[in-house]
């Protein structure tokens, strides 16, 4: 039976009950502490006052001390207003999300404000949106090499020596790409901002990636539609993704290393190399 055998009461009744599962699930009591959130937009088109506009879906998962992953949010706007990022992230904090200490995602304008203002958290710039910016400085021929020397700086051990690293290679390629060094000086804190938190942690704190299979799975799903007719429809479909999304993760192993979150705010120092630049 295709669409036309269901009659339009019963459509109604479906997304009546859609709309009050997915209405509780994002905006379900946040218990505990999650220290770690990543935020990522994916842009949809929307009918809006007779014109097709570009809308975020910003959707928001976090961390919490017991290792688990969950998906705590979506808003819907415009991602460059500091007033959407700064009402969004104190609807996340009235819900009770608390303990935040890093927050991931991209250089969306206003959110490093808005993150500073309603958590007093650190801000980690993708590292992984960070280099497509930066390499955009260099030849195309010269990516490989530009790269290589820049993950230098990420191969380090501790945030102090990532950091020697970084002017080190910022003040090499100077002569050559100025423009990507200026960027390495100007962006040094928020793209090493991984690098106080645990090493166990690291690999997944660096970078939106966490996110990724995500944001294919909803664009996927939105894909289908092709232009939403309202925020309304947005919410019920994406949504309901992230719905079923979260319970499946419930299932699945500990996201992250539970032992390791004791040792946030003690960033480690290598021992050996600690020693070996003393005695330099």
């Amino acid at each position: 039976m295709g669409l036309s055998g269901i009659s339009k009461s019963t459509v109604s009744k479906l997304c009546k009950d859609i709309d009050e599962r997915v209405g509780e699930f994002l905006n379900r009591p946040l218990t505990g502490e999650w220290p770690y959130v990543w935020l990522d937009a994916t842009y949809l088109k929307q009918r809006q006052g007779g014109r097709i506009v570009s809308v975020a879906a910003i959707i928001a998962v976090a961390a919490n001390t017991e290792g688990r992953r969950e998906i705590i949010g979506l808003g819907i706007g415009p991602s460059e207003a500091e007033t959407f990022w700064t009402d969004f992230l104190r609807s996340l904090r009235t819900r009770g999300l608390d303990g935040v200490r890093l927050v991931i995602s991209d250089a969306h304008t206003g959110l490093k404000a808005a993150i500073a203002r309603v958590f007093e958290a650190t801000w980690q710039r993708c590292r992984v949106h960070w280099m497509r910016n930066a390499l955009a400085h260099v030849s195309k021929g010269q990516h490989t090499v530009a790269a290589a020397a820049i993950r230098q700086a990420f191969d380090q051990p501790d945030r102090i020596h990532a950091g020697e690293i970084w002017r080190k290679v910022a003040e090499q390629v100077r002569p050559r790409w100025p423009k990507l060094a200026d960027l390495m000086n100007e962006s040094q804190d928020d793209v090493l901002a991984y690098m106080t938190f645990p090493r166990q942690h690291r690999t997944k704190l660096h970078s939106t990636n966490p996110l990724e299979r995500l944001n294919k799975k909803v664009k996927r799903r939105a894909d289908v539609v092709g232009i939403f007719p309202n925020e309304a429809s947005i919410m019920r479909l994406i949504g309901a993704v992230l719905f079923e999304q979260n319970d499946e993760w419930q299932t699945a192993s500990r996201y992250m290393m539970v032992e390791a979150f004791a040792q946030i705010d003690k960033e480690e120092i290598d021992p050996i190399l600690s020693i070996t630049t003393k005695a330099a």
